[in-house]
């Protein structure tokens, strides 16, 4: 008996070779299938296109973010200024027909950067423009006055542990690219305290200054003691460097009033567009909604939060809806460490094989070039498809590894995940600074954008089958 049915088998094989067996005994479709289903998605996306940069919803990504910003202003974490942004963007969500709008919430960190400055005092009065960095703790009242011993890396810190012991240190790192020289801000009070330094600046992480501190999250650890840290200028840290290498003694005068207060509630904001055939299936397009509290979080991530929401909007009014569901998230305490984005994540991780695809946008919206992408190589090959529906406007890359604190916990699991890829040669002179503004933003540019992003989306929200992972 076992031999007729092995006839039988392999009598049926060359209907179906080329095409992969699914558990529930479906055929996923041939890669050339495939091809022409997304092919067939030409049409959509001309039209998405020719709304998103030539039509009526021309520069309206830009528009949106500009009341926004000039309303609201800069967001940080337990602030109000992020609960009346929150409260702003339920109402905007709705107002602009998007279905189950809702907040879903969370705790975050509360902090305070309080009055704050800094005086040269020797070998000459000077002011030093300073931002605390999140989380510092505070000088005492009286603040600090002490002798400064600058340092170019943690090597040097560590060689020199004998000098730094009661001085305030002073890195003056070279700007390599963020991701490597981040490190400094994130564990330069650590390892200043580490060898019995009073306090730490960090030459801001920052590839251009105009005298501009940049600000962001540094981490103690428990067992070590917590010291006043604050970023400076690269223009400040360079010039203490010159002092000291030739051998001038600099005295410092800070004064930080930070305080860390209880975690704060807060809210994740969220809206769909709910699929037609599959809608428990989600492809999720986010930009995190809290920002520094300098500037006016136009660019971090004012941008990636309202081409996210464009998203929406312009699927809505072309009179088009995904066979999955289309979810916006608007995260809240990104800069904290993807905060907002954990707690989503532990509360919807059940339904993690729905998810077909996580997006997230928080690297400027300047020039796109195409996507950064964190997938299987099939993964790859598909999205490498639905890039070429955006030739039209020349953006059609996909590159290794997508980029966003709060879609990692999701691609750590094997969701596949994206990020938009735009020219970033700029992006770091106004990151976490006062010159995050509206100013830094291009409508033009985030027309192009907001094409990208709702091309790419739409395209797998509606395709038959999910991305392969």
């Amino acid at each position: 008996m076992k031999y007729i049915f092995l006839i039988f088998f392999m009598n049926l094989l060359p209907q179906y070779a080329g095409k992969s067996l699914r558990r529930d005994d479906s055929y996923l479709k041939t890669f050339e299938d495939i091809k022409n289903e997304i092919a067939g998605y030409t049409d959509i996306a001309k039209a998405i296109i020719d709304l998103a940069v030539h039509g009526k919803a021309q520069n309206r990504s830009y528009e949106r973010l500009a009341v926004f910003a000039d309303t609201i202003g800069p967001r940080l974490s337990g602030s109000k200024n992020l609960d009346a942004a929150i409260k702003y963007m339920f109402r905007a969500l709705q107002e602009d027909g998007l279905e189950n709008v809702h907040l879903e919430p969370v705790k975050v960190p509360h902090w305070e950067r309080g009055e704050e400055f800094a005086m040269m005092l020797e070998p000459r009065n000077h002011s030093i423009a300073i931002l605390g960095l999140g989380s510092s703790v505070a000088t005492p009242p009286e603040g600090i006055t002490a002798e400064v011993i600058v340092v170019a890396s943690f090597d040097e810190l560590h060689k020199r542990a004998q000098e730094a012991k009661g001085k305030i240190v002073v890195y003056n790192e070279p700007f390599t690219s963020y991701g490597e020289t981040v490190q400094y801000r994130s564990q330069g009070a650590v390892e200043a305290a580490k060898v019995g330094a009073v306090a730490s600046l960090v030459r801001s992480i920052a590839s251009f200054s105009i005298h501009s501190p940049h600000t962001g999250w540094q981490n103690y650890q428990p067992d070590v003691p917590w010291i006043p840290t604050a970023c400076i200028s690269v223009e400040d840290a360079e010039m203490m460097s010159r002092m000291s290498f030739r051998g001038t003694k600099i005295v410092v005068h800070l004064k930080m009033g930070a305080k860390t207060y209880p975690d704060s509630p807060s809210f994740n904001t969220v809206a769909e567009i709910v699929g037609s055939k599959y809608p428990e299936q989600i492809v999720l397009v986010s930009g995190h909604l809290d920002s520094w509290d300098v500037g006016q979080g136009a660019m971090d991530d004012g941008g990636g939060a309202f081409i996210s929401w464009e998203a929406l909007s312009l699927i809505k009014d072309l009179g088009l809806r995904p066979k999955r569901t289309l979810r916006l998230v608007l995260w809240t305490a990104e800069e904290q460490g993807g905060i907002g984005a954990e707690q989503y994540y532990q509360l919807h991780k059940e339904n993690i094989n729905n998810f077909d695809i996580v997006m997230e946008s928080d690297e400027g919206t300047f020039k796109p070039s195409g996507l950064g992408f964190t997938g299987n190589a099939k993964a790859r090959d598909i999205m490498k498809e639905i890039m070429t529906l955006l030739q039209p406007i020349n953006v059609t890359d996909v590159y290794d590894d997508a980029d966003g604190t709060d879609i990692n916990y999701w691609m750590r699991d094997g969701v596949p995940g994206a990020s938009l890829h735009d020219d970033l040669s700029k992006y770091f002179w106004f990151h976490h600074s006062q010159g995050d503004t509206m100013t830094v933003q291009d409508p033009n540019q985030m027309n192009l954008c907001a094409a990208v992003w709702t091309v790419v989306s739409y395209v797998i929200a509606d395709m038959e089958e999910m991305l392969p992972r």
